[in-house]
């Protein structure tokens, strides 16, 4: 694929530890290319004597033509939310954990970093979910996830009741200490901890995971990824659950509020490094066996 990068952003969290190294070497490798960098204005301070120009998040994603995330997967979680209404493509550098999403370590920028910009890598589109809160029909609240999005009972110890609804047919009502919404990607996110589906992140679909519901007839379920889900938060409850989003809390519903949550009209477009392999990457992440069975 011809690459057509002339204005590159970077953008990541300014508190990781190496980051200043990692960053200083990107900044090199950008300018031996004679490519236009913006840095995010938060990563000012972390490298100290630069000389690129410093910009909002919002700002970058509307002038970029690549952006450049160094952190771990939380970190491009992040920026996802707000580079995805601008379309721009996002390349990630891991400095984090496990690294799903930011699959380039830092000992090989040097080799896979000049592939990217030649034009040499694999497009990814993935799809976010739009969540809002509403309260006598206002919205009160509402927050974008790559991942997923959670309501839960919060610190209580209490279970919450709610009634679920897809695409406004009733599904059943549920006693349980919440609901995660997840996407493909957040497949291997929260949704994973609870023992759920790993989902190719290609699929169109969202998967509904009771969290440790009362019921042991309940269970996850998988639905087409435009479908709307409603969640009614029965009246006679007595805690307030919140909603988050990618784990960042959005607002705190009542009992009688309905929970919206469906698919983003945004999409992100994730660039991989050629011969990226989804599994390959959940061999390595969550250390399946590479044996060959003969």
């Amino acid at each position: 694929m011809q690459a057509s990068f002339k204005k590159i952003g970077l953008a990541g969290r300014s508190r990781q530890r190496g980051l200043t190294d990692v960053l200083r070497f990107l900044l090199a490798q950008l300018e031996a290319a004679d490519l236009e960098v913006v840095l995010e204005d938060k990563l000012g301070d972390v490298v100290p004597n630069h000389q690129q120009r410093l910009a909002t998040l919002d700002d970058i994603g509307q002038e970029a033509d690549l952006v450049i995330v160094v952190g771990g997967d939380g970190s491009l979680l992040s920026a996802a939310r707000t580079l995805a209404k601008y379309e721009t493509p996002v390349l990630g550098i891991n400095r984090g954990r496990l690294g799903f999403l930011t699959d380039i370590m830092p000992d090989e920028i040097a080799e896979q970093l000049p592939e990217v910009l030649a034009g040499k890598f694999e497009p990814e589109s993935r799809f976010l979910l739009d969540a809002e809160v509403r309260r006598d029909g206002q919205i009160i609240g509402h927050g974008d996830a790559l991942n997923d999005a959670v309501v839960n009972s919060g610190a209580s110890a209490k279970m919450i009741e709610f009634e679920l609804y897809i695409d406004d047919t009733f599904v059943y009502r549920q006693r349980a200490d919440g609901l995660i919404v997840s996407t493909p990607t957040g497949s291997t996110a929260y949704s994973l901890s609870g023992g759920r589906p790993i989902m190719h992140p290609t699929l169109d679909a969202i998967v509904l995971v009771p969290m440790f519901p009362h019921a042991l007839s309940s269970r996850p379920i998988v639905v087409d990824g435009n479908s709307e889900i409603r969640l009614d938060i029965l009246a006679r409850n007595r805690i307030h659950p919140p909603l988050t989003c990618d784990g960042q809390f959005i607002v705190k519903a009542r009992p009688g509020d309905s929970v919206y949550i469906r698919k983003n009209p945004h999409r992100l477009t994730l660039l991989h490094p050629l011969g990226h392999s989804f599994y390959a990457s959940c061999r390595d992440k969550l250390h399946w066996s590479n044996a060959l069975v003969n």
